[in-house]
């Protein structure tokens, strides 16, 4: 009777350990798997327009054969327009840029031409047109440029009764370097130094023997542009 009963038992057991593991089996169970990471990185390619500003300080030295005879410091704000085109190859960007600024840069010195006592220069505009290079961090792009520039210079001789000036456009080169952060969409704001030499002219309004004007000149300005391009492309 006893071994009956065991057996019974041992029956039972199999039957309820076999029922729990089917229902074990039945039960889901959860699956974990890494979330596929998406990066966006800002794409700098693109036409862009903008404006700038900046103050500007240099030199327009006055000579005749060589010899010194006034040291003009010109200095002045600069305001003005600017467009370009870049383009991004994996992290380098590659740009064109132009741009026109109004300038008053203007200085004075005394000086001694026949009669004359006052020599002064003044940049009334100036352009730039330069290539740019880059190397993106995401939206910081810290860069190169070079190129050439455009500039009006206006240089005036006078005494306390008259006054004679002579104007000239010279064409000159720059070089330079800035960096520009886009903050917002398709809009970034930039500040950059900038080395202008306009290079120097000859003119003999004041006297009978030429007197040689030159024009260099320092610019640190800042700018805001705005990118016609989508801002950002998705890399996996």
């Amino acid at each position: 009777m006893k071994f009956k009963l065991l057996g019974a038992g041992a029956a039972a057991l199999v039957l309820l350990a076999t029922s729990f593991s089917a229902q074990a089996a039945d039960i889901p169970r959860p699956v974990y798997k890494g979330a596929r990471s998406v990066v966006a990185y800002y794409n700098w390619t693109g036409f862009y327009i903008g404006a700038n500003g900046g103050y500007g300080w240099g030199t327009s030295d006055w000579s005749v054969a060589g010899i010194g005879i006034a040291d003009t410091k010109p200095k002045g704000w600069l305001a003005g327009g600017t467009l370009g085109y870049n383009y991004q190859m994996g992290s380098f960007v590659w740009g064109l840029e132009g741009d026109f600024d109004w300038s008053d840069m203007t200085a004075s010195s005394a000086c001694s031409i026949g009669g004359v006592v006052n020599c002064e220069s003044k940049q009334t505009w100036l352009a730039t047109f330069r290539g740019r290079v880059g190397y993106a961090f995401d939206r910081w792009l810290p860069y190169i440029t070079g190129g050439g520039a455009y500039g009006h210079i206006k240089a005036t001789a006078s005494n306390p009764l008259i006054a004679a000036s002579v104007s000239n456009n010279q064409l000159g080169w720059t070089v330079g370097a800035g960096l520009e952060y886009a903050f917002l969409g398709n809009w970034s704001a930039k500040i950059e130094y900038l080395y202008v030499d306009l290079g120097s002219f000859d003119t003999t309004a004041f006297s009978a023997t030429p007197i040689t004007i030159n024009f260099k000149e320092n610019i640190v300005r800042a700018g805001i542009n705005y990118k016609f391009s989508g801002p950002i492309f998705s890399r996996y």
